[in-house]
């Protein structure tokens, strides 16, 4: 670990200007320290790195194996900012970037599969619960399973009669067809059949729970009822079974809802009760102040380091993607020379961040030979590959290679997860034909895409300004029954953008999310304030940047740059926006503070000045 974090040494002078209240020169080094100031330049456009704000002091003053967090000042809580504007893009088809890689082994060949931020839980909380789960009798096959059969016809609020019903008609009930039926319902996302099925075992004592049962459960309930019933409900599970297992899955699904004081809570009454740090914890930790507050990772990694926790190979996953979603590509690769160190070998899923970065950064080369190792031998032969490779051939603008991978899948019975990445790839390609065709084929194999094979869609008529063929697919996903959620919504609001309908992608925003329940992504609001800015709309403007801060994206300076914007094009004045950062405790770099001189009011202009003007 101690190598890990030195190796970025000459980024070491300024980590100990970001850390110099916790007085470590740990990994802030390799992955604080620059990432700010690449953030703030990549947002605000500006062409040196010495031009950025100046950082903050740390947020902790102590290391988390002190009994509780002390903070300097209040928790952030901007979940979902994005660093890296070019790789919003990615945001989707990479989502499972969150995802350790153990979540798809296995796969009993269910195709609707399908993982998100929204439903990471689905691995990073109940993974390695469901593994060590598993019954030592090998998992029966979909075919053979007439229990999950019974399940997946019965009524939505009759899964306690159906199983009855299947029982009396002489069946027997074990625990590999519970744990199969509940992992197959998981992933088909009908969690509230899971967790009725459940709640029905657990009523009947059909089988006695044990821990890890319970941690399913809670699981479930975070699910359907929400993470704070969750929490009840665990007061209502047996003393002897409430462990570390159950309250870390109740942590995992409150970084799920980057929910930073109930997770830190969790955390820390895990200590208070005695249970051990673990990796696991940690990398939900990392995972949680990777989307809101990224200065904290290095107290995360010194706390790993004073309890002797070996990085796992997700929590390498985590690192590189942090180093390379700042563009410190050299830091990326020391990372990954770390791992490779460790013993710990880079699987598809890190290969294909390594590329993404790679792609972004304008290595192109680099990422080609990643690319090939990533087929191997043959992509027949490397089946897994496949939905990887396709968008990132896509990204490179090699359509010929996108061709030759999809046909593989094609030839072969083409997977749910794998029709995605095609959508996806064609969509980026410009090739819509292509993606409506594999789209509509979808519903020949199954009887209707998921939300997420919509949106996939959605994105490629955005990108292609095809408005009305997005209105109709739009409808008639909303015809489909399909669910409403935030990357649905964000790529209705920028196809409406896109059109010049702000006003009304602006009101589709607050009515989707309020009569959905759900939190808008950071880059839909981002979409719509640069929209207002290039319009001069200064009212809306600013009704959007506050609603950033009320929805806990605060501390961008992309957003001052896009809201003084507004007023230069409106040729308005901007009193006292200077002020106004300060008390945010935000500072102007050179594009702001280029932007603050034309609108102020009592700038002095010379005679070319007004000769443009």
């Amino acid at each position: 670990m101690w190598a890990l974090r030195r190796a970025s040494s000459p980024l070491r002078t300024r980590a100990h200007q970001v850390i110099g209240v916790c007085g470590f020169a740990n990994l802030e080094v390799l992955l604080n320290a620059d990432a700010k100031n690449v953030e703030v330049h990549h947002e605000g456009n500006c062409q040196k790195l010495d031009c950025c704000s100046q950082p903050k002091p740390s947020v902790f003053q102590s290391s988390f194996s002190s009994g509780r967090f002390m903070w300097i000042r209040g928790l952030s809580s901007q979940a979902g900012a994005n660093s890296g504007v070019k790789e919003d893009e990615f945001d989707d088809g990479f989502s499972d970037l969150d995802v350790p890689p153990e979540a798809d082994k296995n796969d009993p060949g269910l195709t609707s599969h399908e993982s998100s931020d929204e439903d990471t839980i689905d691995a990073i909380g109940l993974s390695e619960v469901e593994a060590d789960a598993k019954p030592e009798e090998p998992i029966k096959k979909l075919s053979q399973s007439t229990l999950l059969k019974v399940l997946l016809e019965a009524a939505r609020n009759d899964v306690t009669g159906a199983v009855k019903k299947w029982l009396n008609d002489g069946n027997t009930l074990d625990r590999s067809d519970i744990f199969h039926a509940v992992h197959s319902l998981r992933r088909q996302r009908f969690f509230i059949k899971a967790l009725q099925l459940l709640e029905c075992i657990e009523e009947s004592k059909l089988l006695d729970f044990g821990e890890r049962d319970y941690a399913s459960l809670i699981d479930l309930v975070a699910k359907v009822h929400g993470v704070r019933n969750a929490e009840k409900y665990i007061e209502d599970i047996p003393a002897s079974h409430r462990c570390e297992v159950v309250y870390r899955t109740l942590l995992a699904n409150y970084v799920v809802a980057a929910n930073v004081r109930k997770a830190e809570e969790v955390f820390n009454k895990m200590k208070d009760l005695g249970f051990p740090i673990t990796v696991f914890s940690c990398n939900q930790l990392l995972l949680l102040y990777k989307k809101v507050d990224k200065k904290k990772i290095g107290d995360v990694l010194t706390m790993m380091e004073k309890e002797n926790l070996k990085p796992s190979l997700f929590t390498y996953n985590l690192l590189v993607d942090i180093k390379g979603a700042v563009g410190d590509i050299e830091g990326m690769e020391k990372v990954i020379d770390k791992m490779q160190e460790d013993g710990i070998e880079p699987d598809l899923m890190t290969q294909a961040t390594i590329a993404k970065h790679y792609i972004f950064a304008g290595h192109r080369e680099k990422a080609e030979k990643i690319l090939v190792q990533m087929e191997g031998d043959g992509i027949k032969e490397n089946r897994a590959a496949c939905k990887f490779v396709l968008p990132l051939y896509a990204f490179l603008g090699k359509n010929a290679e996108a061709g030759r991978i999809w046909k593989v899948c094609e030839a072969n019975g083409a997977r749910s997860d794998e029709c995605m990445s095609a959508i996806e790839a064609f969509g980026k390609l410009g090739d819509v034909e292509k993606a409506e065709e594999i789209f509509e084929n979808m519903f020949k194999s199954w009887k209707k895409p998921s939300s997420k094979h919509y949106n996939a869609m959605l994105r490629a008529y955005a990108r292609k300004n095809l408005f009305d063929k997005g209105k109709e697919l739009a409808k008639r996903m909303s015809d489909d029954g399909c669910r409403i959620g935030p990357f649905t919504l964000d790529s209705l609001v920028k196809l409406h953008v896109d059109a010049g309908e702000v006003e009304k992608a602006d009101s589709m925003l607050h009515k989707l999310a309020r009569s959905n329940k759900f939190k808008p992504m950071y880059s839909t609001y981002l979409a719509l304030l640069d929209s207002y800015s290039k319009k001069g709309d200064i009212h809306n403007a600013e009704k959007v940047f506050s609603n950033l801060q009320q929805m806990g994206y605060s501390g961008k300076i992309v957003h001052y740059h896009a809201l003084l914007q507004a007023y230069v094009n409106a040729k308005a004045p901007a009193y006292g926006f200077k002020e106004r950062m300060k008390a945010d405790g935000m500072f102007p770099n050179r594009a702001v503070a280029s932007l603050l001189s034309a609108s102020d009011p009592f700038t002095k202009k010379n005679a070319i000045s007004e000769l443009l003007d």
